[in-house]
């Protein structure tokens, strides 16, 4: 008979961590649990834009809880929904955050059914393409138009996360024999905090580039809490006075 797809290891993916060692009722410990860390994400800010991100943001809640869903059971509905919950998130960012020079010619404003419409069918159809696009576009605002360098610092660190985190994707999924002779196969787990260590990063980013593009007579200004000298810091946006328009 066939195994249904709510049942335990009916999945299509295992990864690395040997299931069942250290609890009788979660398959891959250390992997749900670090998910967690992608469900708590804090983004202080008093940019107009603060909305937005927080709209973008809310995905990112049953994003977490469907990927613990899916390594407690390791099931074929729970890995459905951990992938289906990233591409979903994946989209909205898309829609809210693309900036103005990539719209076709018939979508004047971001705010338009329409715009919504065709970036959402976009974001579901190339999702991946889209990350790429917003990369990019962060990447040639940090070069070419900008010289403050506290956002050429948080440009670099969200990209050093970034690849720590896919490179421990990528080791976790394609050297799993290496990592359990090494007796230490938990590199997805630490995907998970170093991802979302890296969004950390990224939103105000894309906060911060959005603003000044969209809303030329402000003058948003990249932070640190508690404190800029401290190794461990929470990024954040704050506006200073609009500008004088001559």
């Amino acid at each position: 008979t066939m195994p249904s797809i709510f049942s335990y290891q009916s999945a299509e993916v295992d990864w690395c961590e040997g299931n069942f060692e250290r609890s009788a009722v979660i398959a891959e410990y250390y992997n749900t649990v670090t998910t967690v860390s992608t469900t708590v994400h804090v983004l202080p800010s008093r940019a107009p834009q603060a909305s937005r991100a927080l709209l973008t943001e809310l995905p990112l809640l049953p994003a977490g809880l469907f990927s613990t869903y899916f390594h407690m059971t390791l099931s074929y509905v729970g890995q459905l929904l951990d992938e289906l919950s990233i591409l979903w998130t994946l989209a909205v960012a898309y829609s809210f955050w693309l900036p103005k020079t990539y719209f076709p010619r018939c979508i004047k404003s971001r705010y338009d059914p329409e715009g919504h419409c065709v970036a959402g069918s976009e974001g579901r159809v190339g999702t991946m393409t889209s990350m790429v696009a917003i990369l990019r576009s962060i990447a040639l605002a940090v070069s070419c138009r900008c010289n403050d360098k506290r956002v050429h610092r948080m440009a670099a660190v969200m990209v050093l996360w970034w690849v720590l985190a896919i490179s421990s994707w990528i080791s976790d999924r394609w050297l799993c024999g290496l990592w359990q002779a090494l007796s230490f196969p938990y590199l997805h787990s630490f995907w998970h905090v170093l991802i979302a260590i890296s969004l950390l990063y990224c939103f105000p980013l894309v906060i911060y580039f959005d603003v000044r593009n969209e809303m030329p007579s402000f003058k948003p200004k990249l932070g640190y809490w508690p404190s800029d000298s401290w190794p461990i810091v929470v990024p954040y946006i704050n506006m200073e006075e609009p500008l004088k328009q001559c």
